[in-house]
């Protein structure tokens, strides 16, 4: 994570205390809590995200002739468009 994503994240978590929390949370805990969160939630979110790709990848790949293929024999009509 860059500082500035770290940053943003902390900002925000500190922004949530503040509003929805009865006290607020200084920089140096929410900074120990989002350490904590990316270490124990951060693999499942990964993993997650590999398992969507992974999903969606496999459908690409089992559409692959549908994607890319392209007819044969076509260089008559190709011509025949091109007379038009």
């Amino acid at each position: 994570m860059s500082k500035e994503n770290r940053a943003e994240a902390i900002a925000s978590m500190q922004q949530y205390f503040e509003r929805n929390l009865p006290e607020p949370i200084g920089e140096l805990p929410a900074g120990l809590l989002l350490d904590f969160f990316l270490t124990e939630v951060g693999p499942l979110l990964y993993n997650q995200g590999v398992r969507d790709a992974a999903t969606r990848m496999t459908q690409r790949i089992e559409d692959l002739e549908g994607e890319l293929n392209e007819d044969a024999f076509t260089y008559w009509v190709k011509q025949k468009s091109k007379r038009r």
